[in-house]
């Protein structure tokens, strides 16, 4: 049995996603009006207090077939997406976000329902473009890898000889694809 290689790619957050939170959290209280004096309480100790062990909770790895990732204080979650569920992995900036330096990963997965509510967002990782395309070249690595097991297992008759072939010209779109990513990463660099 051929093992695959686990090495795995540790996400690195920047510590400005702390006063992001604590700006984010206040003003979500004070355009409620009524809580604007739990703004004031958040902006005077509780909400640096809740950032700071906010961000030393924050993990995430990147494997050759998963992503884990683990954040929260009191209500820890901790997820772990296969790579081949992984549909797209949106890069987000905003004004606020840009201004801090930060930007947010939301990751689509198969079998999600449209507006379904998910916590499957990433806030203020560091270098996101480039973990991003790490993320995406590994799910095409993988889908070719299950392809080529697919291909070593299956007999060789005339009657799968055609399906051989399609799966052969689908390698080398995908090759072509690795390719691609390859090509934008570098320009990225």
């Amino acid at each position: 049995m051929q093992e695959q290689n686990h090495t795995t790619l540790q996400g690195k957050f920047n510590p400005l996603i702390r006063p992001y939170l604590v700006l984010y959290g206040a003003f979500f209280f004070a355009i409620t009006i009524v809580l604007i004096p739990l703004a004031i309480i958040w902006l005077c100790g509780l909400g640096q207090w809740w950032a700071r062990h906010y961000f030393d909770k924050l993990e995430c790895e990147l494997s050759s077939n998963s992503l884990r990732f683990r954040k929260g204080i009191l209500f820890q979650v901790e997820k772990t997406i296969p790579l081949e569920n992984i549909q797209d992995v949106t890069f987000t900036e905003g004004p606020l976000l840009r201004m801090f330096n930060l930007s947010i990963l939301k990751f689509e997965t198969a079998g999600q329902s449209a507006g379904q509510a998910h916590d499957m967002r990433l806030i203020g990782l560091i270098d996101a473009h480039e973990f991003r395309n790490k993320i995406l070249s590994n799910r095409e690595a993988l889908k070719l890898h299950t392809q080529h097991t697919a291909i070593a297992s299956a007999p060789m008759t005339h009657v799968n000889q055609d399906q051989q072939i399609q799966l052969l010209k689908a390698i080398l779109e995908r090759l072509d694809t690795l390719c691609e990513l390859q090509k934008n990463q570098n320009t990225i660099k």
